[in-house]
């Protein structure tokens, strides 16, 4: 298993190719801890405005990419 901290330093590799990668991997977890970290915010009440001004989103942007798992 790669750790995030791997992921970045291979982010900055050299080769295109494993940079590349690397940003891809990056992304989805990122996307993981995100959706976890709104769906927690979602069972201790947060309303969507108050998670969408922690990440720096409009309500609407948030809602949509988070409301299947609310």
């Amino acid at each position: 298993m790669t750790t995030a901290t791997d992921l970045a330093a291979a982010a900055a590799d050299a080769d295109p190719g494993t940079g590349l990668r690397a940003v891809r991997a990056l992304r989805r977890l990122l996307d993981q801890v995100e959706e976890s970290q709104v769906r927690r915010a979602r069972e201790l009440g947060w309303r969507w405005q108050a998670i969408a001004d922690v990440l720096g989103v409009s309500r609407q942007a948030v809602h949509k990419k988070h409301r299947r798992h609310s």
